[in-house]
């Protein structure tokens, strides 16, 4: 297990892949969008000088993980000879499942296919997939560089093999990892913070109190480091009411469907820090993960 594919390269997928390459292995990155990669790859650039500036890294492995770490321009190229293939593109089920269909039959049997989707659940991407045993969620937060927690979500055909080498591909790239043994959209921090997010933006939406307010309640009085709104902000209003689209549309339960002031603001582009704008303005916005 000493060579990955990521396949998107946002905020999520360029931030998986360097730490993949930090920790050791070898990491093709692609995305459709060559804007995309070669912003990905001067991030990359950025991170790792930022790790030196702070002696987090020695210029030896800021060096030896920039070697390790290749930006390459067609899936074909990105996926050959990786024993792990991870999914970080847009968090809509068309555009993944015409993908693990695609993987399905790009990469050999032993090939573990991974989707870092938030919501949507391995079991449906297997159905379009040759080999479902193989098909699984490795569900990274963000921001990736500093977030420990990978959740391993399984579904009843994901082989014990398969289960067992995802739980050590964590331990490799020195991540905590929780199993989560049945499929359910969300999986299990998100439908806690959900919970937390829908009350905290009906309480925004009746008047009750400010957001800024509210993370201040959350953060003083919970005890939370980030209040839900920043929170939201930072890991994208576009991917928070995706998800939850997709699991209302997916089951019809009405406690999922978006918040008003959610798909407002999903239709306006305030996607969050990543834009520069969403509960909250941010004028000098993009990713911050190099000033952690």
């Amino acid at each position: 297990m000493n060579r990955v594919a990521v396949i998107g390269a946002g905020s999520m997928g360029r931030q998986i892949a360097v730490h993949c390459a930090i920790k050791g292995l070898e990491v093709s990155l692609y995305d459709v969008s060559d804007a995309v990669l070669a912003n990905a790859s001067d991030f990359s650039v950025e991170y790792l000088e930022s790790r030196v500036k702070k002696n987090k890294l020695s210029v030896e492995q800021q060096i030896e993980t920039a070697k390790r770490l290749k930006f390459v321009e067609s899936l074909e190229n990105c996926v050959d000879g990786a024993s792990v293939v991870i999914e970080a593109i847009i968090e809509k089920f068309e555009p993944k499942a015409a993908l693990f269909e695609r993987l399905g039959r790009l990469c050999p049997a032993p090939t573990i296919l991974a989707s870092n989707s938030s919501n949507i659940v391995g079991s449906r991407l297997a159905k379009v997939t040759a080999g479902p045993e193989r098909v699984i969620n490795l569900h990274f937060f963000n921001p990736v560089l500093a977030m420990d927690l990978v959740e391993v979500v399984v579904h009843p055909e994901v082989s014990p093999e398969v289960e067992s080498a995802a739980l050590e591909f964590c331990k490799v790239i020195d991540r905590t990892s929780v199993l989560v043994r049945k499929e359910i959209p969300g999986f299990v921090v998100n439908r806690i913070f959900r919970a937390l997010t829908r009350e905290a933006m009906s309480l925004l939406e009746g008047g009750y109190a400010s957001a800024e307010d509210i993370d201040l309640a959350v953060t003083r009085g919970l005890g939370h480091p980030m209040g839900p709104f920043y929170l939201m902000d930072v890991a994208g209003v576009d991917v928070t009411y995706l998800a939850r689209l997709d699991e209302f549309q997916e089951t019809g339960n009405e406690a999922a469907k978006p918040n008003e002031i959610l798909e407002r603001l999903y239709r306006e582009g305030r996607w969050g820090k990543k834009v520069g704008r969403g509960f909250y303005d941010y004028p000098d916005s993009g990713d911050s993960v190099g000033n952690k």
